[in-house]
């Protein structure tokens, strides 16, 4: 249950960085809606991380947090690409990969 909650916690990681994105872009009311979207993202995101690393079977504070912003930091590049048109290069896919392979690795040398 900890990593489902963690997971979910990382795509509200990516919700509030898009957020941000969106607001530099608006304005009037719909900044403000942004900026809301923004604060809901981060209480949302900050307390499942929270709950992952307690409770029976919680996964250790270093682990937690890395595939937390793993998880937002991915999606946040996915969505610069999907929503902003950001460039896809070959350079930022390779280090976006092996962003993802150091987390996998820090999990199965962290694993009991």
């Amino acid at each position: 249950m900890n990593w489902i909650l963690l997971i979910i916690g990382g795509i509200f990681e990516t919700g509030f960085a898009i957020s941000l994105g969106k607001a530099q872009h608006a304005s009037g009311k719909e900044f403000w809606l942004w900026l809301i979207s923004f604060a809901v993202c981060v209480c949302i995101s900050m307390f499942l991380l929270f709950k992952a690393m307690g409770g029976d079977k919680a996964i250790p504070v270093g682990t937690a947090y890395a595939v937390w912003g793993a998880i937002g930091a991915v999606g946040t590049v996915l969505m610069g690409i999907l929503s902003f048109k950001e460039p896809v290069t070959f350079w930022r896919m390779f280090f976006l990969s092996t962003l993802v392979i150091s987390v996998i690795g820090l999990q199965v040398v962290s694993a009991d």
